[in-house]
């Protein structure tokens, strides 16, 4: 589902097709232990690093497997500074967070447990904690063999977890398996204008409505920036800590995206295109969470975008040539929104498991050790 390209290429859209089963990794294969222990540990905020935020904390089950907010809330006494995702599908990303900087969601769970702003967990203690817990022992060594949990293990067990929430059962993935009445006519004409006048296949093609490549649409930023004294300083705190330029630095005042990862002035303020699927229960969108429902959205890139922070903030632009204006009309905006709606099947909903206690351990268990 992934290509190879340089950022902000134009390669050809691929058709919409149907989603597949999720790529499996050679080097971590599905096994029931080890989807039971990740469900487990996905849960359990003691995998973090006050015991209180959990993968669940931002990207929870009720919530869209999100966390409904325009800017993810963060590790506690902190803010965060960009939207939660969902992980609904996030099995079939080869680019992870929104600038790609994660490869697999093996390292994605474990840059979120450890993140500033994030999990903030310490990977010795968050270890020890494990070990502290008979259960816990018992179910790593079920599904990894191994007489102790190791923490690089944890991230192993999320991951394969994480691959069971998948949604290949939608009204769109319905229609293109053969069932012509899957789509109501709204969402139906909406398909046309998602491949022809809106021109969104450019970037939301294939399976998975996405080509992972990036792209800055001029996006505005969300005021919380401005208004909110911690957002501002987690904001700081993320161009220090991403070893930004003194130059940069002191004229940012808005979110550079893949710059932080490239160091290259033109992919300043651009974002991996992310996937259309689920978004009917994952909003706010974008980056920022500037947008609450898939309608101002429509209306955003209906108007050609907006005007883009970075040649505000630094006199030139890289905002995309693609974003041009639409001139769509209402009842295309409305079957628009009725495709979009249409990538989203039923709510996914697991129940949070019950967490493993501390204990002490057993004389002849630390004999053994």
């Amino acid at each position: 589902l992934t290509t190879v390209a340089v950022a902000g290429d134009r390669p050809e859209p691929r058709p919409l097709a149907a989603l597949g089963e999720p790529p499996i990794p050679a080097d971590n294969p599905q096994s029931e232990e080890k989807i039971a222990l990740g469900k487990v540990l996905y849960f359990d905020g003691r995998l973090g690093g006050d015991g209180s935020t959990s993968c669940a904390s931002c990207h929870n089950p009720l919530l869209g497997w999100g966390d409904n907010l325009d800017v993810c809330r963060g590790y506690t006494g902190t803010l965060h500074w960009r939207n939660c995702q969902t992980i609904i599908n996030s099995a079939y990303y080869g680019k992870l967070f929104w600038a790609g900087s994660s490869t697999s969601l093996e390292h994605q769970a474990r840059g979120a447990a450890r993140g500033a702003v994030g999990g903030n967990g310490e990977e010795d203690l968050m270890e020890e904690r494990l070990r502290q817990m008979p259960e816990y022992v018992e179910m790593f060594e079920a599904a990894f063999g191994t007489h102790l949990p190791e923490v690089k293990d944890a991230w192993r067990a999320i991951a394969a977890y994480e691959r069971t929430l998948v949604q290949t059962d939608t009204p769109f993935d319905n229609y293109m398996n053969g069932d012509a009445g899957a789509l109501s006519a709204e969402a139906k004409r909406g398909k046309k204008v998602f491949e022809g006048k809106a021109g969104c296949i450019q970037c939301h093609d294939g399976a998975l409505f996405s080509n992972e490549r990036y792209y800055n649409l001029g996006v505005p930023d969300n005021p919380t920036f401005e208004d909110n004294a911690m957002r501002q300083i987690t904001y700081r705190f993320e161009q220090y800590a991403k070893g930004v330029p003194e130059w940069v630095y002191r004229k940012a005042k808005t979110d550079l995206g893949l710059f932080y990862r490239s160091k290259v002035e033109s992919d300043m303020g651009k974002f991996r295109v992310p996937s259309l699927r689920y978004t009917k229960y994952s909003g706010p969108y974008m980056h920022n969470g500037v947008f609450e429902t898939l309608a101002e959205v429509v209306d955003f890139y209906d108007a050609g975008g907006g005007e883009d922070p970075i040649e505000r903030n630094f006199g030139f632009t890289t905002k995309t040539a693609l974003m041009q204006p639409l001139n769509l009309t209402d009842r295309e905006k409305a079957d628009l929104v009725a495709f979009i709606e249409s990538l989203s099947g039923d709510p996914i909903i697991d129940p949070m498991p019950a967490l493993p206690k501390y204990a002490p351990t057993p004389l002849e268990e630390l004999t053994r050790r």
